[in-house]
């Protein structure tokens, strides 16, 4: 069996980094001895002289080499994949990165959680589900940790694995009288050990020495360990300056030692070797996992520890004992009492060395092994889903988000995180879009929500109207103009929003209103220049017609406007670029969608295949990596280049998803049904980042997809960019709950 391990590893200096040489050693000298290998993180630019076991390595901030290394093990012939887990390991918002490599594998994965959150933030959340989705094992050194991932994750209990931390099997017996190779002899011995940062809460245990050196002048407190270099980064030593601060303030010179190095194994432990009580005085309760712990333990020592998660299930029984968080007047007296009373103590030793010795590297190795081997069996009997088109598992429609960003003037252009900021104030472009949402949820769900907001968009629009037609654009918070005229995006998306309410809500008043405003419009028309103006308008008037189909003016400016596109489409085409401009910028998708609405109108087969090869090309752009990958607003996509990963928006995914969704009306052909769906999936986490732009609890939709992770502002243009979608998606399937069967006959003209 062949085994690839990514994690952390020596010369690295770091817990991670020595669970996971112990872990491979522990594997491959287990049962026919497995082949393991180690995929290694480099942090913050650092190469380390690695041994051979490390086969490939991975740059923590470098996207592009967590791609690589999946395709790796998925060349490398590799039985099975192990991911050491924690938040800050990997690159990105989070640890983000890891995602497009877990999503590549061809390889089962098991994931050992070193961290598990009870409350984790809106990216930590999501970077975990989607683990635990991706995941045939997962492992959790804590039983506690079974019930948080169920109710906060939704990973499936079984799934998850309870396999303890390993510990060296050192004979500590044979070994216990080591203080003399340390110059510790005739004094009893404190110790704490690992990367020193300040949740680790040593100044409780410094407070808590004066009233026990008091009664026992011998003792003498290790602090073993480097300051985490995360920690050095951001702020030097102060925390350890700190902690030598409050000694000499106390007086314990000759009682406390700082051993200011990161020690290999056999060194720790020797130290812990010499250690009467082992303390791990850490300030939350949210900590699932302490490699220190579980050394100390196993090595038999006295342990006196504050009651994290960690702590209190490996030292219940009498393995142990526990004091409260910050409270050093309790720890004195604990010590002082196990001090003081050497049965005690014995009775702590003897009860945490025989816990410890059931969880020796060579029995947990050997359970790791056993699962591995079951993952593979299982993955390898795994029967390939067969592809086909289904509904969809949409989350329920709701315009939460959107009625907290709207008030009695119209919707604000943005937000910080989801909360509404008033001082950017309302723009034209979003209250459009707004309209032209609000429009298919009243038409298609007969939602009063959506009902109730229409006259507060068309009063907006209406007010932003000049009195040649045309839109300004901007309007501050104090509801005054800020620009005397809109682009010409800006009104062709008004005319689309304007015509498709007069076309759906035929029997409204508002219909009325809007087909005034369109009108007052039209004598604007020949002032647009842009693609994009053309094919927003183009769309609008295709709406129209549907309403209007007898109005010969309309028609003809409908085809003299889709000449626009297609003459650009000519200018530009060649051999390998089937495009309209010499580069791919924003809002791709629009320009096909606006042929594929005039082709519906005119039924001109030489519009239907350039609408088709265009569409076409994109698609092979655009799903390159076999799900909806954007061309980026970082850098455009020019002939002959590269096209930016990032940053990725959602109105952009919303263009393609409208332009699938128009390509299947006109020719029938499933294929662009299903990418109209893969393209919708976008939102939900099926995306290059492999995690979801849509807020499930806010029910609003991020700002879009960046190199390092999720852009969390929820913005007016974001969020109703994936209600278009969803509305446009949905009216194609059939959703509990929603009143759509009965509305299969608007669905075409919509």
């Amino acid at each position: 069996m062949k085994v690839i391990c990514i994690g952390n590893y020596p010369p690295r200096e770091c817990g991670i980094a020595t669970f996971t040489k112990d872990f491979i050693e522990s594997v491959a000298a287990t049962g026919e001895k497995p082949q393991v290998s180690v995929i290694a993180m480099n942090d913050h630019g650092q190469q380390y002289d690695y041994p051979d076991t490390v086969s490939y390595t991975i740059n923590q901030n470098i996207p592009g080499d967590y791609i690589r290394a999946g395709e790796y093990i998925n060349f490398s012939g590799a039985d099975a994949c192990i991911l050491q887990h924690e938040f800050g390991i990997f690159g990105g918002n989070c640890g983000v990165f890891i995602l497009p490599l877990i999503h590549r594998l061809k390889v089962p994965l098991t994931v050992i959680f070193h961290t598990v959150l009870k409350t984790p933030s809106y990216n930590e959340k999501n970077i975990i589900i989607e683990i635990g989705k991706k995941a045939a094992a997962i492992v959790v050194m804590n039983s506690m940790a079974i019930g948080i991932l169920e109710e906060v994750y939704g990973i499936p209990g079984d799934k998850i694995n309870v396999i303890p931390h390993g510990v060296p099997a050192y004979d500590f017996e044979k070994n216990r009288d080591n203080k003399k190779n340390f110059d510790f002899q005739g004094r009893r011995t404190l110790m704490t050990f690992g990367l020193l940062s300040r949740n680790k809460g040593l100044e409780t245990v410094i407070e808590a020495l004066p009233a026990v050196v008091k009664d026992h002048p011998d003792i003498l407190y290790i602090i073993l360990g480097k300051t985490h270099p995360g920690v050095v980064r951001s702020s030097g030593e102060e925390y350890r300056n700190y902690l030598k601060l409050l000694v000499r303030q106390y007086q314990l010179e000759e009682n406390v030692f700082f051993d200011d190095r990161f020690v290999d194994t056999p060194e720790l432990l020797a130290y812990l070797a010499s250690t009467d009580i082992y303390i791990t005085p850490y300030l939350h309760e949210a900590q699932i996992t302490s490699g220190t712990l579980a050394y100390a333990v196993g090595a038999g020592t006295a342990v006196v520890s504050t009651p994290y998660w960690h702590a209190k299930e490996i030292l219940a029984d009498g393995r142990g004992r526990l004091f409260d968080f910050n409270d050093h007047r309790e720890l004195s007296r604990i010590l002082k009492e196990l001090l003081d009373d050497p049965e005690k103590m014995k009775s702590l030793r003897e009860k945490a060395f025989a816990f410890g010795r059931t969880t020796s590297w060579p029995e947990t190795g050997s359970r790791y092994l056993s699962l591995l081997e079951k993952t593979a069996r299982d993955y390898s009997h795994r029967e390939t889903p067969t592809v086909s088109v289904q509904e969809p598992n949409l989350p329920a429609f709701s315009l939460d988000h959107i009625l907290r960003l709207s008030d009695d003037t119209g919707i604000l252009q943005h937000a910080r995180y989801n909360v509404p900021r008033r001082c950017d104030g309302y723009c034209v472009d979003d209250n459009s879009r707004a309209l032209l949402m609000v429009s298919m949820a009243a038409c298609l769900l007969e939602d009063r929500d959506a009902l109730k907001l229409i006259p507060v968009y068309m009063s907006f629009i209406e007010h932003m109207q000049t009195e040649d037609g045309w839109y300004r654009n901007f309007l501050s918070y104090g509801r005054e103009f800020q620009d005397e005229a809109g682009s010409d995006d800006c009104f062709g998306r008004t005319m689309w929003a304007l015509a498709f309410l007069m076309n759906c809500l035929t029997d409204s008043t508002y219909g009325e209103l809007a087909r005034e405003l369109f009108l007052k419009g039209y004598g604007q028309f020949n002032r647009l220049s842009s693609l994009r103006g053309y094919a927003n308008t183009i769309i609008g008037i295709c709406f129209y017609l549907k309403r209007y189909p007898d109005d010969e003016g309309m028609l003809n400016t409908l085809k003299n406007m889709t000449g626009k596109l297609t003459g650009a489409y000519g200018d530009h085409r060649s051999a390998d670029w089937h495009w309209y401009e010499p580069s791919l910028t924003y809002d791709n998708g629009i320009i096909p969608y606006a042929l594929f609405h005039s082709v519906e109108q005119t039924g001109d087969k030489a519009v239907f295949e350039i609408a088709r090869e265009s569409l076409e090309f994109l698609d092979t752009i655009i799903f390159r990596e076999g799900y909806l990958s954007l061309v980026g607003s970082k850098e455009w996509f020019f002939k002959d280049h590269e096209p930016s990963r990032f940053d990725q928006q959602p109105l952009n995914a919303m263009s393609i998803i409208l332009m699938y969704r128009q390509a299947f009306v006109i020719t029938g052909d499933k294929k662009y049904q299903k990418r109209m769906y893969d393209s919708f999936m976008w939102f939900l986490g099926e995306n290059d980042l492999r995690i979801p732009i849509y807020d499930f609890e806010t029910k609003g939709c991020n700002d879009g997809l960046t190199r390092h992770g999720v852009n969390r502002n929820q913005g007016a243009e974001s969020s109703i960019a994936f209600l278009i979608s969803q509305l446009a998606v949905s009216s194609y399937f059939d959703l509990p709950g929603k009143q759509i069967n009965r509305l299969r006959e608007k669905i075409l003209k919509l």
